[in-house]
C-alpha cells in the first residue's frame, strides 16, 4: 500500500539532478505539477562537474533569438548556456554552473544529499529507499545517467587500466608514454589533451570510429573531435591503431603489457587508460523494466516501464526500436513526453506544455538516428 496515513506522498519523484533530471523537473512544471522533489547525492551537474577539468561538451552552444531551446546544450526554454556561459564549447565545469543556474531560476525542489539505493514498487506507487530516508510516490522518474557507472570490463585485466572518467585532469597524469584502450569521443579527447602536453600516445579501437561515414554523432565523432584531431600536436604524438581489439592488460614490476588478439603486444611504463564507455545507472533499476535483445530498458511510446506502470526513464539511456537518445539535443526532445503522460494520469490538462511539443520529438516523427549507437 501506497504510504502510512500520515506520510507524504509525491505525484513524481526525480532520481538525478543532471541535464535529464533538472530539464525534465522543469517541464513537469510547466505541466502543473508541484508535488514533486529531485533527488541526487552529490548536487546538480555534479556529473558534469566530474569530468576531467580539459573536457569540453563536443556539441556547440550557439545562442540564437528564436523561441524554445535557444542552443543543442539547453535544457528549459528560454535558456542557454552559449549566452548565460559565453562559450561555445562549455567545460563539464563550465555546464554543472548553468544546470545550477536553471535549477534556482526555476526554484527546482533538490534534495541534493539523498543517495538512492533501490525504488520499490508498492500497491499504486513506489517506495524509493535512500541512504537515509524513505519516501513514497505515484511516478519515478529514473535520470540518474551514465558518467559516475564507468563501463570497467571487456577483457582480461581491463581493472588494471585507468577510466578516464576518473582523471580529475590530464595535467595531473604522470609518465610521457601513454595507451588508450577505446578510440570514440573520451578516448580521442584524452588522446588530445595528452598530445598537447608532448605526450606520446597509442589509441587503440577494435572498429575505425574516426572513419565512420555517417553524420550521425552517434556513429561517427564530431566535427569538433574530427578538427582537433587534425592539429599538429595530434598528428606529431599520437598513433592511432584502428580493428584492433585489446584481449588482455597484465603489470609485472611496474611494467604493463597491453596483448592484442592479432597476438601483438605493447608495452608502456605508464597506467593504460581505458576509454570502453559507460555502464550506466539503469542497471539499478533494470527489474522494473523488461530487457531488450541489446540489453538496454523496453520502453513504452511515453518512455515508461512496460511492466511498471508510473516508472519512466529519462536520459541517455532510452532507446526506441533503433533509435538512441544519447546526446543532450537528443533526449532533451522526450521530456514533454514523459511529463504529459504523468500529468494526463493526474489528471492535469498540461496546456503548458504546448511550446514544449513544437521542440519535441514523437515517435512517429524521429529525426536523430536509424542505427545503432557508439556512446
Amino acid at each position: 500500500m501506497l504510504g502510512s496515513h500520515n506520510e507524504h506522498v509525491y505525484d513524481v519523484v526525480v532520481v538525478g539532478a543532471g541535464a535529464a533530471g533538472v530539464g525534465v523537473a522543469v517541464t513537469l512544471m510547466h505541466a502543473g505539477i508541484e508535488n514533486f522533489v529531485v533527488l541526487d547525492r552529490r548536487g546538480v551537474g555534479s556529473s558534469f562537474a566530474s569530468w576531467p577539468a580539459e573536457t569540453r561538451l563536443i556539441t556547440p552552444s550557439f545562442a540564437t533569438n528564436s523561441i524554445g531551446m535557444l542552443d543543442l546544450n539547453s535544457i528549459a526554454i528560454g535558456t542557454s548556456p552559449a549566452y548565460s556561459l559565453e562559450v561555445e564549447h562549455p567545460t563539464g565545469q563550465d555546464y554543472a554552473r548553468y544546470l545550477r543556474g536553471v535549477a534556482r531560476y526555476f526554484e527546482v525542489p533538490v534534495n541534493d544529499e539523498a543517495d538512492v539505493v533501490r525504488v520499490e514498487s508498492t500497491d499504486g506507487g513506489f517506495r524509493i529507499h535512500t541512504v537515509d530516508e524513505l519516501l513514497s510516490a505515484r511516478h519515478v522518474i529514473w535520470a540518474a545517467g551514465e558518467f559516475q557507472y564507468p563501463q570497467l570490463g571487456g577483457f582480461e585485466g581491463s581493472r588494471l587500466c585507468r577510466h578516464t572518467a576518473t582523471v580529475p585532469s590530464y595535467d595531473a597524469l604522470d609518465g610521457d608514454d601513454f595507451i588508450i584502450v577505446g578510440g570514440y569521443e573520451s578516448g580521442i579527447d584524452a588522446a588530445y589533451h595528452l598530445a598537447y602536453r608532448d605526450k606520446r600516445v597509442r589509441v587503440f579501437d577494435m572498429a575505425c570510429p574516426w572513419e565512420e561515414e555517417s553524420s550521425d554523432p552517434s556513429i561517427a565523432l564530431a566535427p569538433f573531435t574530427h578538427e582537433r584531431m587534425h592539429e599538429q600536436p595530434f598528428v606529431g604524438q599520437v598513433e592511432l591503431h584502428p580493428h584492433t581489439a585489446v584481449e588482455s592488460v597484465t603489470c609485472v614490476e611496474g611494467r604493463y603489457e597491453v596483448a592484442t588478439e592479432d597476438g601483438l603486444r605493447y608495452y608502456s611504463d605508464t597506467q593504460p587508460l581505458l576509454a570502453g564507455g559507460f555502464e550506466g545507472s539503469h542497471h539499478l533499476i533494470a527489474e522494473l523494466f523488461e530487457q531488450r535483445d541489446d540489453g538496454s530498458l523496453l520502453l513504452n511510446d511515453d518512455d515508461g516501464s512496460t511492466i511498471t506502470p508510473g516508472m519512466f526513464l529519462c536520459g541517455p539511456a532510452v532507446r526506441h526500436n533503433d533509435h538512441i537518445f544519447c546526446f543532450i539535443f537528443k533526449f532533451r526532445q522526450r521530456f514533454a513526453v514523459v511529463a504529459k503522460a504523468i500529468a494526463t494520469s493526474l489528471g492535469l490538462p498540461a496546456e503548458e506544455l504546448e511550446e514544449y511539443r513544437q521542440w519535441g520529438m514523437y515517435l512517429d516523427d524521429l529525426s536523430c538516428c536509424g542505427q545503432q549507437c557508439a556512446c
